[in-house]
């Protein structure tokens, strides 16, 4: 006698159609059937977490390191509110993910759990795609992937709880993708592009998250121009090991980079939005051609107005550019003989301040743990006041390697997003930087998980004892900041108490202990590492942003 199939088989199979290998979520009423035959019978890896907008989060990291869409479950009502401000998070950060999200039963308007999904989701920014029948399922499961593509953004399926244990036969059915590069285009804006470029004396090769994968192709265009190489924050690390790699570009620049931006003549910008931080509030456009290549449409002059603009492809356009400057033979321009590109990359150094009072320098503690942290890391940070040092004193092997957490600025989503990167990447270590508040509203919760998965995963928690942005602007105002200090728990015995090891570090013999720990540890055994960094709430630097 045959099996008898159903709806939330169909589900299942057509994740697994998609080489979907992994699903993060939490299961309850409408989703626990289908999860329960993805694991048994599709071969399928399922990750439970304690909060459900964490599966959210460890789905876009895990779409963020291997480049493929991200799959997240949760069950109906609260479960889905709950992921508000993680879909939010992914659809500013243009991160592909298929969230499948139960829904209380059609025959039951007055269930407890029933909401207006569509509405709410439509509020984040994400997709929306409803299962319209039984048999409609696999085709509805393909199309919201399809859609997460080539959209770039969070896609949430809609799964009727009724529905489930409906009889249907499953169909495979997989949409591939328009995924061609967009051709370089022709006429006047590409020749007024390309004459900017050919007349300019300081010109600077800025590349954005959206150039990621031209990286050839730039370095190309910046040795035949010999101008600097620069990248927005999203794409860290892009131009590791070059000569003529200058870093980060905009707030986040050394003060002599931040100079040399200002001195240039010609921007020109792949793959990036060009937004405030970048620009420095358009302060660093100044006085010079701007030329943005960006293949989304809605990214161009989005944030700030070029001189030109090409919707192209990043890598094809350089190497178009490339090919008109040689035919044409226009001269270099000698910029990059004349700086000093070590300087150009190097950030004010830690100022030595005494920390006898069970403090630790923070910058000095991050100029140390550059060194000593695993060379490759993958990066990840959460929001919070300490992170624009991280992301200038602390590097990352690469773009994929990189993981910002602070595309809808919320605190609390970066021990999440480490989790997910871990599960997408299980033989490389994970660091995430967090903040106290940010550990306690997010990451506490899920620390465990990490123990349950055993994860190569180290947790730098930099504990002022306070919500630091609230604490600064008191005392600029000579304001008492008390309302924003907080008598945290002893983090590090948390740690230990949830399964891992915890390392309190509150001066500079345990912060040398604490480097010991982190080069002698196995990895593969000792499981999540948590080291809690006391500093001074007076004595944080500020945000460069």
């Amino acid at each position: 006698m045959t099996a008898k199939s159903y709806m939330f088989h169909s589900v299942a199979q057509a994740i697994a159609d998609h080489k979907a290998a992994t699903m993060f979520g939490l299961m309850g009423d409408a989703n626990l059937f289908m999860v329960d035959h993805y694991v048994r019978h599709c071969a399928g890896d399922f990750v439970p977490v304690a909060y459900e907008g964490s599966a959210v989060l460890m789905a876009m990291a895990y779409a963020h390191v291997t480049g493929t869409v991200g799959v997240a479950t949760v069950t109906h009502g609260p479960a889905l509110t709950n992921c508000i401000t993680a879909l939010t998070e992914g659809v500013r950060g243009h991160i592909p993910i298929v969230l499948l999200a139960g829904d209380t039963p059609q025959i039951d308007p007055h269930n407890l759990q029933n909401i207006d999904q569509r509405a709410l989701v439509n509020v984040t920014g994400a997709g929306f795609e409803q299962i319209r029948a039984p048999h409609t399922a696999s085709y509805d499961v393909a199309h919201a992937f399809y859609r997460a593509r080539v959209e770039r953004r969070p896609i949430v399926l809609n799964m009727p709880a009724d529905m489930m244990w409906q009889e249907i036969a499953h169909k495979t059915v997989v949409f591939a993708p328009y995924d061609a590069p967009a051709y370089v285009p022709e006429g006047d804006a590409v020749d007024q592009a390309i004459g900017m470029i050919a007349s300019a004396k300081r010109p600077i090769i800025l590349a954005g998250g959206g150039a990621i994968n031209a990286r050839d192709s730039l370095i190309a265009l910046s040795e035949r121009l010999e101008a600097p190489l620069a990248t927005t924050l999203k794409a860290k690390g892009l131009f590791n090991g070059h000569p003529h790699n200058m870093d980060i570009f905009g707030t986040l620049s050394t003060p002599a980079a931040y100079d040399l931006i200002a001195k240039s003549d010609c921007i020109v910008s792949f793959g990036a939005s060009l937004h405030r931080f970048t620009t420095d509030k358009g302060a660093l456009m100044k006085d010079k051609r701007i030329i943005q290549i960006n293949n989304t449409p809605q990214e161009v002059a989005k944030n700030f107005h070029p001189d030109a603009a090409l919707i192209a492809d990043a890598r094809l356009t350089a190497d178009n550019i490339l090919f008109w400057l040689n035919e044409a033979e226009i001269p270099p321009s000698g910029f990059t003989r004349e700086l000093d590109l070590n300087a150009l990359t190097a950030h004010p150094p830690a100022r030595g301040k005494d920390k006898s009072l069970g403090y630790v320098d923070f910058v000095s503690a991050l100029e140390k743990l550059e060194s000593a942290l695993p060379k490759d890391r993958i990066l990840t940070t959460d929001g919070g006041r300490f992170m624009t040092e991280v992301w200038c004193r602390i590097s990352a092997p690469d773009p994929r390697s990189f993981i910002v957490t602070a595309n809808f600025g919320s605190i609390g989503l970066g021990l999440q997003e480490a989790i997910g990167a871990g599960i997408a990447a299980p033989d490389r270590p994970v660091v995430v930087f967090t903040g106290d508040g940010g550990f306690m509203m997010g990451g506490m919760n899920e620390f465990n998980t990490a123990v349950r998965l055993k994860q190569n995963l180290i947790v730098m928690l930099c504990n002022d004892s306070a919500y630091g942005a609230e604490h600064i602007q008191f005392i600029d105002r000579d304001m008492d900041p008390g309302l924003a200090m907080f008598e945290w728990p002893d983090f590090a015995q948390i740690a230990t108490a949830l399964g891992g090891t915890g390392i309190a570090v509150t001066n500079d013999a345990q912060l040398a202990q604490c480097i010991d720990a982190i080069q002698s540890r196995d990895a593969q055994n000792c499981g999540p590492l948590l080291i809690e960094l006391r500093i001074d709430p007076n004595d944080v630097p500020r945000m460069r942003i």
